[in-house]
């Protein structure tokens, strides 16, 4: 389009001034739509005049101009894209034979694919030939957090039991990866890789997160572009976010909301603060709005780590319950005395129990129903998750539970056990 604007026109002249003022006329309209074109394209800057009514003098053709960076963002990639790595999954899958002779003679013959038998469509869809072949069928991002070899990614990013699992570096080497554990309540995992002086990752306070505050997203995004970097905001704090995929939902407690683009892929890789710190794990994104993400603190995953430092797994309390968070459109609906609160609700649809049985809630006499208002004095509700409580016991510990049930307040202890995956 361009190029045909700027084209010259060969035109006969006439002796008549009219053509000559209406040519003019055309070619003023043609020059101030070419100029008006190049400036919405970026080829033209607005000519703004200075207060003495003169057009400012602009930089000569191929002049240099000066870039300023963003050195502190620049600063903390560099030095951060060595520690993340993409994980990859593969499966050893029954091999198909999809070639058929006569698809190769027909692309040359111009024989319609609408004249194709339903024998031939049916060949078409393959055949098992008996053999099998590595294939890779998912993968994620993740993070080195140590020297030897340990990562932190997303327990839905290695949540295919029957898969194997690799990590590629920044420098494009793979390592055969182990599954070390995966967190029993949050959306963690940790894998184990052997060698030794990776590059690693600092873990920084998600406690101390503000928003507005400048965060970083590195990952392997759409599992194609490994090492992709964004960078945004913190758009929100606290959010208790249900996300759900790969035939599972998680519950991600007090998740922190950014606008740095997080896409399918980047799940499990870090998101930094300004000082190359770790303080978050993406691991989800709005499907119905754009530059919504969130990720988990690294808070519960640090928690995770040292228990498997310490234990060889990772240890979590325990209550036994299933609960939703009360708030004032629940407690409104639901016609509650109490806007605030663990509300503890099985699903009987998928026949959960809201007290699981024989666990420490049962046998404290907790029922489906009651609302637990605080524990230890602390009261729960959107900002203070049940979970996010428990987590600082250890499994033996004692705890006391303020509860609103049948229209009465009391107090129960409870003693936590360890967590036990249910069947």
């Amino acid at each position: 389009m361009l190029e045909t604007i700027l084209s010259p026109h060969n035109h006969t002249q006439k002796s008549s001034m009219i053509p000559g003022i209406i040519a003019g006329i055309v070619s003023g309209i043609c020059s101030a739509g070419l100029l008006l074109f190049l400036v919405l394209q970026g080829y033209a800057p607005f000519l703004v005049t200075n207060q003495n009514g003169n057009a400012p003098q602009l930089p000569p053709l191929g002049g240099t101009v000066k870039v300023v960076e963003d050195s502190g963002t620049v600063e903390v990639v560099k030095k951060s894209l060595p520690s993340v790595v993409s994980v990859i999954a593969t499966k050893e899958l029954k091999q198909f034979n999809y070639f058929d002779s006569r698809d190769f003679f027909d692309n040359f013959s111009g024989r319609s694919r609408g004249q194709d038998t339903q024998e031939k469509r049916d060949h078409e869809d393959g055949e098992q030939d008996g053999r099998t072949e590595k294939r890779r069928v998912g993968g994620g991002s993740g993070f080195i957090i140590s020297a030897d070899g340990m990562i932190l990614t997303n327990k839905h990013v290695v949540a295919d039991t029957q898969a194997q699992y690799s990590v590629v570096t920044s420098d494009g080497k793979e390592y055969q990866a182990k599954i070390i554990a995966k967190d029993p309540v949050n959306d963690v995992a940790i894998l184990k890789i052997d060698g030794k002086n990776f590059p690693f990752l600092a873990l920084g306070d998600s406690q101390s997160v503000q928003i507005g505050q400048t965060v970083i997203a590195i990952g392997n995004t759409l599992g194609e572009y490994r090492n992709t970097v964004t960078k945004g905001v913190v758009s929100g704090i606290n959010r208790n976010v249900q996300a759900s995929g790969y035939g599972k939902s998680e519950t991600i407690q007090e998740a922190i909301q950014t606008d740095a683009a997080i896409n399918a892929g980047n799940s499990g890789g870090p998101l930094l603060n300004l000082a190359g710190q770790v303080i978050g794990i993406n691991t989800a994104v709005s499907l119905e709005g754009q530059s919504i993400g969130f990720a988990l603190p690294i808070a519960p995953a640090i928690r995770s780590v040292e228990s498997v430092k310490k234990h060889g797994r990772i240890v979590r309390p325990w209550l036994g319950i299933r609960y939703t968070i009360v708030d004032e459109e629940f407690a409104k609906k639901n016609n509650l005395k109490v806007n605030y609160g663990a509300f503890i609700i099985g699903n009987p649809e998928k026949k959960e129990l809201g007290v699981i049985t024989g666990g420490p809630a049962a046998k404290a006499g907790l029922a489906e129903g009651d609302i637990i208002l605080e524990l230890n004095g602390t009261r729960i509700d959107e900002t203070h998750a049940l979970v996010n409580e428990i987590v600082k016991y250890k499994p033996g510990d004692t705890v006391n539970l303020k509860v609103f049930s049948r229209e009465n307040e009391k107090n129960i202890k409870v003693t936590l056990e360890e967590y036990k995956e249910l069947k």
